[in-house]
């Protein structure tokens, strides 16, 4: 059985061939039987017109201060090998950040990585619930609706979170290709940092560059609350900048997922 994105997707979505304005979700259709969920909480750079990049130059918006650079083309492309469905933002993460709980502080950034957000430094509770309604909860209830559609079929879905980590962090490089986040006893990303050390080109890294388990983010929201399977993965930004790259990376992940998975569930 395959998701069928009229029936997915809620009324501000779009098809994954159709063009989209911010706010407009991305839902890619796959076979539920595939037993996963892709989803991309900052998969582009978008703003709509009307907000006037924030105030921001072009050279910041290209930063991942405002998006996960790679991280869309790499979930696409893993969605294609698996057949698996996938949803994907379609908003800048300046505009409302979908990967933290509607309390979190950093839920809307007023400062970022040293850029100062001037279309965001006097927003008030009013401006941020508009921002909620209009980007926040497509987004969330695309999530959701996937979900459910895998459930009430009977292939309960791993959600697989896909993001990018820059090279450099305050003049620290960070040595890691690709980082694999868990939180309470991590079974598939144990699983997946395993599989990916045996592949001996990698330096891994085992809840870095940063810790999961950011109480209200996507993976909380979505599957630890419904104890579903879930990792979250990292990649290096400058292994993925570009599509061709992005896209051999989804590949290779979508080639040593399915057994960690496999692994989890036979045990």
């Amino acid at each position: 059985m395959r998701i069928d994105p009229a029936e997915t997707q809620p009324a501000t979505a779009l098809k994954p061939e159709e063009p989209r304005a911010p706010g407009e979700v991305e839902v890619i259709p796959g076979d539920l039987a595939s037993g996963i969920l892709l989803i991309c909480d900052h998969a582009t750079n978008a703003i709509p017109p009307e907000l006037a990049s924030l105030g921001l130059p072009p050279a910041q918006l290209e930063r991942h201060i405002a998006y996960d650079i790679g991280a869309a083309a790499m979930t696409r492309a893993m969605a294609r090998a698996l057949d698996a469905p996938a949803v994907l933002s379609n908003f800048s993460r300046l505009l409302i950040d979908p990967n933290r709980g509607l309390d979190d502080p950093t839920l809307v950034m007023r400062l970022s990585d040293g850029a100062i957000v001037p279309g965001n430094r006097h927003i008030d509770q009013a401006g941020i619930a508009e921002r909620v309604a209009r980007y926040y909860e497509p987004y969330d209830t695309a999530i959701d609706t996937a979900i459910e559609a895998a459930l009430a079929a009977g292939h309960p879905p791993a959600i697989v979170s896909l993001h990018s980590f820059t090279p450099f962090w305050k003049a620290a490089v960070r040595p890691w290709h690709i980082g694999v986040l868990w939180d309470g006893e991590g079974a598939l990303s144990q699983l997946l940092i395993a599989a990916l050390q045996r592949e001996g080109d990698l330096v891994v890294g085992d809840n870095e560059p940063y810790r999961g388990g950011l109480p209200g983010d996507t993976i909380d929201r979505h599957a630890t609350r419904r104890g579903l399977h879930e990792t979250l993965i990292e990649l290096r930004q400058d292994l993925i900048a570009s599509d061709a790259t992005a896209r051999d990376w989804g590949e290779r992940l979508a080639a040593i997922l399915p057994g960690c998975l496999a692994s989890l569930r036979a045990g």
